[in-house]
């Protein structure tokens, strides 16, 4: 089984609460690695990834915490490692995937967001960073952003699935259906059921590409399930099923790794949300011999700390 390695992305300042940026640390002084290895994963934390303290601005912090990441990425899947990044804000996404995008031939994404991400500078109603970078994985945005891990576009259109989506603004709808990109609108996903909507995003990220990777913003998930978030919205996919669905990539080779963003630690009454990403972890990357078993908070919170 390929080593795991976890990095942290303190990222606060694509969002209007900068607070998730302690996602990371919380998670990490929480215990995540050594529970995960008691689960059979063979997980480590690299790194945690920060802005510089000398940025001008949310762009700049932005800018020089996703050109780090990407370097972090890159060498994880050119070492022949899985990776896990865990924010932070949802703008942590430019760093990830540009990374990977620039190893071992075309990626595909699959994007499991209640959001679209996808405005562009004048689109956007709030101008937030982490309502963007799906728009900079596309090669469209501020060019700062754009060009990070190279230049052009990461990702090719017919390589991006998102699924669950239930809160957008026109233009961003109009912009992934200009680039041909497939949605599934969590009103699909009731109607037909997440297993089916799984299966065919994971046909078309597989489809002529290298290997594909997994973009998820806790926000997905219904509020009641995943409550540490900045933008919750309600009617959200149910926890249990999106972790019997993850468990189908295990063992994938072309599987090349996972990013869960959007973890506010403040808002985790009872450590609910960290009990969740520690479960999907979990369902990405325990071996199957081991039995399966709830992630309980170890140690102390950087909360508390």
């Amino acid at each position: 089984m390929k080593s795991v390695s976890i990095i942290g992305a303190a990222s606060g300042w694509g969002a209007k609460d900068r607070r998730c940026e302690a996602g990371p640390e919380s998670l990490r002084q929480q215990g995540l690695v050594p529970h995960l290895r008691q689960q059979g994963v063979p997980a480590s934390w690299e790194l945690t990834v920060r802005p510089p303290a000398n940025h001008e601005n949310a762009l700049t912090a932005v800018q020089a915490l996703s050109m780090t990441l990407s370097q972090a990425t890159g060498n994880a899947v050119a070492k022949g490692e899985s990776f896990a990044v865990l924010g932070g804000d949802h703008s942590c996404a430019i760093g990830t995937w540009s990374g990977v995008s620039q190893v071992g031939g075309p990626l595909g994404l699959i994007w499991i967001d209640a959001h679209m991400d996808c405005h562009l500078p004048e689109t956007s109603p709030s101008g937030a960073l982490h309502g963007m970078p799906l728009a900079c994985l596309l090669g469209l945005g501020d060019p700062r952003l754009t060009a990070i891990g190279g230049q052009g576009p990461k990702f090719l259109p017919e390589h991006v699935v998102l699924i669950g989506i239930r809160s957008f603004e026109p233009e961003e709808y109009l912009l992934l259906q200009q680039l041909g990109v497939k949605v599934f609108f969590m009103d699909e996903v009731r109607r037909r059921g997440l297993k089916k909507v799984f299966q065919d995003a994971l046909e078309r990220v597989r489809n002529r590409t290298a290997g594909f990777g997994v973009s998820i913003d806790l926000d997905a998930i219904d509020p009641h399930e995943a409550p540490a978030v900045g933008t919750p919205v309600l009617g959200g996919i149910p926890k249990g099923e999106l972790i019997a669905l993850l468990r189908q990539i295990q063992g994938e080779p072309r599987f090349r790794g996972v990013e869960i963003a959007e973890y506010n630690p403040f808002l985790d009454k009872g450590y609910l949300t960290a009990g969740l990403i520690g479960e999907l972890l979990c369902s990405l990357f325990t071996p199957q011999r081991f039995a399966h078993e709830p992630y309980h908070r170890i140690g102390k919170s950087v909360l508390s700390a």
